[in-house]
This record gives structure tokens, sequence and C-alpha cells, in this order.
């Protein structure tokens, strides 16, 4: 039997929020056996811890939330799934803002700060679900389905399918925890430019930027556009290159790097069930509102069980 593990030391990191664009520091502390994962804003008067899981989930626009109103903390998946990587159980987390910071776009500064400090095994076995049965579940008017097979261990298969797109149709997988950290981690997220101009005047993604973001095109850019994009970008258009489809400053990680990037928003959203499980998950054009929904069947699922 497994124990429970905790950080070893806090540790600080600091960035933009991906939506805000507002500067944030998230103090993230060791915690108790059986504590779980929580969150609590330090900015506020009156503070309020509010635990990681899947019925306390706000809003998923562009990201999961974590409760709502004055206390709601946004895009909380790729810390979350940085924890579920490095099968960690219990910690504090202590925003100083609404929304945790974007970073690179991806899991691996998390990571590398998890790394760093460490963890310590504590004395409570962990908590574990193992299927014995197969579950189904599809979110309704989008295509996206989850399925889960009974298994030994925990494993994942995410296929993402975008028709008449640069990205088209592509597959990513996670066989062990061992995997996460070279494999699934360095993914980041991604954009359609198309998407980027609208957001802007919703006020989101003032965060966002070629620096932690991966931005796709479907069409040809012309001069005229290009030049455009450099007051969304704050880059000289010079900067840009196109290649396969890809408006950015850098290469792809990996050719399916959109499709690694949604299992690692997967893994970061499906942790919000609140106990490590064992079955092998099939999921197939994931999302945020699907994941926490499908996240929410499977906390009912297994209390069902208890």
């Amino acid at each position: 039997m497994e124990n429970q593990t905790t950080i070893r030391i806090p540790f600080r990191l600091t960035g933009p929020g991906l939506h805000t664009g507002r500067t944030v520091t998230v103090l993230v502390r060791p915690a108790t056996s059986n504590f779980g994962i929580a969150f609590r804003r330090t900015d506020r008067v009156n503070i309020v811890t509010q635990y990681a899981t899947a019925d306390k989930v706000g809003s998923t626009a562009r990201g999961t939330t974590l409760g709502s109103g004055r206390h709601s903390i946004a895009t909380i998946e790729h810390l979350m799934s940085a924890l579920h990587g490095m099968q960690i159980d219990n910690v504090l987390v202590e925003p100083d803002g609404g929304e945790i910071p974007i970073l690179d776009g991806s899991a691996r500064p998390w990571l590398q700060q998890l790394q760093r400090v460490g963890t310590v095994q504590l004395d409570a076995p962990r908590k574990y679900f193992q299927f014995t049965e197969p579950i189904h579940f599809e979110y309704p008017n989008t295509g996206t389905i989850y399925d889960v097979e009974p298994s030994d261990n925990f494993s994942v298969e995410c296929t993402i399918e975008f028709v008449d797109s640069v990205i088209g149709r592509q597959q990513a997988t996670i066989s062990d925890y061992s995997e996460y950290a070279d494999q699934v981690a360095p993914s980041r997220t991604f954009v359609f430019l198309h998407e980027v101009e609208p957001l802007l005047h919703l006020n989101l993604i003032k965060g966002g930027s070629l620096d932690n973001a991966l931005v796709f095109v479907n069409t040809e850019l012309s001069p005229r556009r290009l030049k455009r994009l450099e007051k969304t970008f704050h880059k000289d258009a010079s900067q840009f290159k196109v290649h396969d489809g890809l408006l950015n400053t850098t290469d792809l990680y990996f050719p399916n790097e959109p499709a690694r990037h949604k299992l690692l928003d997967f893994l970061g959203d499906i942790r919000l069930v609140g106990c490590f499980m064992k079955g092998h998950f099939k999921v197939f054009k994931p999302g945020h509102k699907a994941n926490a929904a499908f996240a929410k069947y499977l906390m009912d699922y297994i209390n069902s069980k208890s």
C-alpha cells in the first residue's frame, strides 16, 4: 500500500494570468495527511479555503476555475496537472490574486519547482479507486466521449480532432506516471489565430503571447494582417514565422504537441475527482467543460460504490 505525499518545503512562483494579465504570486505549502489539494486567495479580507474537487468548479471558459465570485481562482489546470503527474496528494495553494499564472503555457514550470523542493511520505495510505467495470460517458452536443476500462494501473489514451484545420486528428498517451515529466508536462497550450482577436474583444487573454501559447493559422496571412498582428502580440512582424500552420517564434516540442497538451489538461481536470484511480481512460475530443462534468460524474460514481 502506497502512502500519501506532500511537498517537503514551500515554494513560490510569480507570473501574469492568461486572461487578466495581472501579475500573481502563488505560494504552495505542504499539507497534512487526508488534507487533499486546496486553494485560498490571500488578497481577500475573509480568506476562504476551497478544496479542488469537481463539485466546486465554476466557469470552464478557456480554462478551469475553482469557485465563483470574489473568491474564484481561474486557470488551475496546469498546476493541478503537475500535482497529479508527480502523484502529490496534499498541498495548500495560496495565490494573491484570482488567476494562477500561465507561465510558459505548460505544466513544466510547476513540475520543475515540485521536483526542486521534493516530496515526503506521510503516515496515511493513499486513496485509490480501482474500476471493476467499464464506464462510458458522453458530453452532449460536442462529440466528446470518455471510456474507462478496468486496469491495475492508471493510463490515458487521448485523441483530438479538428476538422479542416492544420491540427487535424492527433493522439497522445501516458501509460505510467514516470512518463509525465518528459512526455506531457512540457506541452504548451494552443489557440487558433481566428480565435485570438474575439477573445481580446471579450477582455480575455490579456496575458497571452507567443511566449506562452502555440498559435495555429488555417489561412495564408497577408502583409497587412501580419502588420496588424504586431500590435496583438507586441512583436515586430519580422519575428513571425508560419511553418506547417504554426505562427510562432519557436518550434513544436512534439509533432503532436496539441494532443499532448489536451492530455495535460485532462490530467489536471480529472484530479478534481479527489482521489487517484486505477483504470485505462480513453478520451476523445476533451475540453475543460466536458472534463469537469466527467470528473463530477466519476465523483458521484465512486461515492456510490463506497
